[in-house]
C-alpha cells in the first residue's frame, strides 16, 4: 500500500540523531559519578575534620579551576575536535577517581591529598565541560535543540538521583568503593564519546597564543553585550552563591537530622528527584511564554525552600524542601540552558559555554564555599537561612535592574536580531 502524500507545506517532525541520544546517556553517567562522588567526599571530609569550613573549602577547590581555566577551556573547545577534548578530560577524571580509591583504601587521616585530587578532577572537568555540553548541540538540527536541552536535563537528573544513593550504600559496604564505581561510570562515558562522529563545526585556527587569549575573552564579551543573557547568568550566580546549602548536607544530616551515609545519599538524591520530575515534564511540554517572570519567580521559590531546609529538624520535611528547591532550580536551568545555544553562533559556542560554566556550573561550587565559610561564623542554621533570605533579595534586585530579562516572553527574543540579543 502506498503511503498517503503529505499535505502541501507540511514539514515532517525532526528526529534527534542517534549519536545525540548516545551522548545524552553520558550526562547520566557523568552526574552519577560526579555528584555521587562529591557527596561521599563531603561525608569523608566532614568525618575527618568535623568542620563546616572544610566543606566550604572543598567547594572552593572545585570552583577555582572552573573560574581560572574557563576562558581557555572554551577556546580549546572551539579550536580542536570537541569529541577529543571531552574524551581526554574524561580520562583525567577517571585517573583522579582511581587515585582517590587508592588513597581512601589506605585509611587516610589527612584531607590534604583528597583536596589535591579534587583539584585535579575539577581541572579536567573545567576543560571537558564546554566541549561536552556543546557536542549534542553541534550534532542536533536547530528544530530539536530545546528538546535536546530538556532531555539532557532529564539524563543529568537521573544521575543525580542514582549516584548519591548508590554510592551511599557502597560507602557503607566499603568507604573506598564509591570512587571505583565513579571511575567505571566515567570510563563508560568516555567509550560512548569516542564512538560518536565528529561534528562539522567550523573551528578556529590554532596559530598564535596571543590570539588564543583574545579569543578566550570573546565569550565574556558576547554575554556582556546581551542584557538577557547577562541578567540570567548573573541571577543564577548570585542566587546559588547564597543558596548553596546542599554543600552543607553532610553537616545537616548528622547534626540536624541524625542520619548517616545512607540518609545523606537520599537527601542528595532528593535534589535529583525534584529536578528530574520537572525535567521530564519540560521534555514533554517545554515552557514557551512568560519566560522571564517564571525564571525570577522560581529562583524566589528556590530561596524559600532553602530557608525551610535550614530551619527543620524533620528528615521528611528536609527531603521535601530539597525536592521543591531542586524542582524550582530545574525550571530556571531549563530556561537558562536553552538561551545560550539559541543565542550563540556555533563556531564560538565553546567559548560562550565556558564562560556560562563559570556563571552557572561554577556557581554551585562557589555557593558551597560561601556556605561553608558562612557556617564557620554564623553557625549551620544561620548560614542556611541567611543564604535563602539573600536569594530572595537578589530576585527583588534583578526584577528591578534587568527589565529586559523580567519582560522576556519567548526564546525568540534572545536571538541576535531580537530585543534582548547581542548586536549583530
Amino acid at each position: 500500500m502506498t503511503a498517503a502524500p503529505l499535505p502541501p507545506g507540511h514539514i515532517p517532525p525532526t528526529r534527534i540523531p542517534l549519536a545525540v541520544k548516545a551522548l545524552l546517556g553520558t550526562f547520566s553517567l557523568n552526574a552519577f559519578a560526579v555528584v555521587g562522588q562529591i557527596t561521599i567526599l563531603g561525608k569523608q571530609v566532614y568525618d575527618l575534620t568535623g568542620s563546616e569550613l572544610h566543606l566550604g573549602l572543598l567547594g572552593l577547590t572545585e570552583f577555582l579551576p572552573v573560574a581560572l581555566l574557563a576562558p581557555f577551556a572554551g577556546a580549546t573547545a572551539d579550536r580542536f575536535d570537541r569529541r577529543v577534548v571531552f574524551a581526554v578530560a574524561l580520562t583525567g577524571q577517571v585517573v583522579a577517581s582511581l587515585l582517590l580509591w587508592l588513597y581512601v583504601r589506605s585509611d587516610p587521616t589527612s584531607v590534604t591529598p583528597i583536596f589535591l585530587l579534587v583539584l585535579l578532577f575539577a581541572t579536567c572537568r573545567a576543560f571537558g565541560s564546554p566541549a561536552g555540553r556543546a557536542l549534542p548541540i553541534d550534532l542536533s538540527p536547530p528544530e530539536v535543540v530545546a528538546r535536546v536541552v530538556a532531555l539532557k536535563a532529564v539524563g543529568f537528573q537521573v544521575g543525580i538521583i542514582t549516584g548519591p544513593v548508590a554510592l551511599g550504600f557502597a560507602f557503607v559496604a566499603d568507604p573506598a568503593l564509591p570512587y571505583l564505581l565513579a571511575a567505571l561510570a566515567l570510563t563508560t562515558s568516555m567509550a560512548i564519546v569516542v564512538g560518536v562522529p565528529s561534528s562539522n563545526v567550523r573551528r578556529l585556527g590554532t596559530d598564535g597564543s596571543r590570539q588564543a587569549v583574545a579569543d578566550a575573552l570573546d565569550g565574556l564579551r558576547f554575554i556582556r553585550r546581551s542584557p538577557i543573557l547577562f541578567g540570567a547568568m548573573s541571577l543564577d550566580l548570585f542566587a546559588v552563591l547564597f543558596g548553596g546549602a546542599v554543600a552543607l548536607l553532610p553537616a545537616i544530616a548528622e547534626e540536624r537530622l541524625g542520619v548517616g551515609a545512607i540518609g545523606l545519599g537520599w537527601l542528595r538524591a532528593a535534589e535529583g528527584i525534584g529536578a528530574g520530575m520537572v525535567a521530564v515534564t519540560l521534555s514533554i511540554r517545554p515552557l514557551q511564554r512568560n519566560l522571564g517572570r517564571i525564571l525570577l519567580l522560581v529562583v524566589a521559590l528556590f530561596g524559600l525552600g532553602t530557608i525551610c531546609l535550614g530551619l527543620t529538624r524533620n528528615f521528611a520535611l528536609a527531603f521535601l524542601a530539597i525536592v521543591v528547591l531542586a524542582g524550582a532550580d530545574a525550571v530556571s536551568m531549563f530556561i537558562r540552558l536553552s538561551l545560550v545555544p539559541l543565542a550563540t553562533p556555533e563556531d564560538m559556542r565553546g567559548r560562550v559555554l565556558a564562560m556560562e560554566n563559570v556563571f552557572i556550573g561554577g556557581s554551585n561550587e562557589l555557593g558551597a564555599a560561601e556556605s561553608g565559610l558562612t557556617a564557620a561564623f554564623m553557625g549551620l542554621v544561620g548560614a542556611v537561612v541567611f543564604g535563602g533570605a539573600a536569594t530572595l533579595v537578589v530576585v527583588a534586585l534583578w526584577w528591578r535592574w534587568f527589565p529586559n530579562l523580567r519582560d522576556m516572553d519567548t526564546f525568540d527574543e534572545i536571538r541576535p536580531e531580537g530585543r534582548g540579543g547581542a548586536p549583530p
